[in-house]
């Protein structure tokens, strides 16, 4: 493994695991949250703009953890680095920014119109 991979790989596991965390305390909230007893009208409101929040922070961090898992997964399989589209390397500096990425720059572009 270059220094490169290994950089990403550190990076992807610290962020895997802060997600998490995240998570766990979004759901915990979440829990809370419902478990109150007898809350007035504006409470209630209040708790479920909230809740919508924190699902929708919940869908986006569940989707960047499973784009952390699969660039681990890229890691261990040796694809790491290679644009999953055209194959050409995604480049150092994209990798360093989103070690998660899939695309390189070109690809990333085109598939964003």
């Amino acid at each position: 493994m270059d220094m490169l991979t290994i950089e990403a790989r550190t990076a992807l596991l610290q962020r895997r695991s802060s997600l998490r965390g995240l998570l766990r305390l979004n759901l915990t909230e979440a829990e809370r949250q419902h478990s109150r007893q007898e809350p007035d009208l504006v409470d209630e409101a209040a708790e479920e703009s909230a809740e919508e929040v924190l699902v929708r922070l919940s869908e986006r961090e569940e989707r960047e953890l499973r784009d952390i898992d699969d660039a681990l997964v890229r890691i261990e399989q040796g694809r790491f680095g290679h644009c999953a589209r055209c194959g050409g390397a995604i480049g150092r500096h994209r990798l360093r920014a989103i070690p998660e990425a899939r695309h390189c720059m070109e690809c990333s572009a085109q598939e964003r119109r």
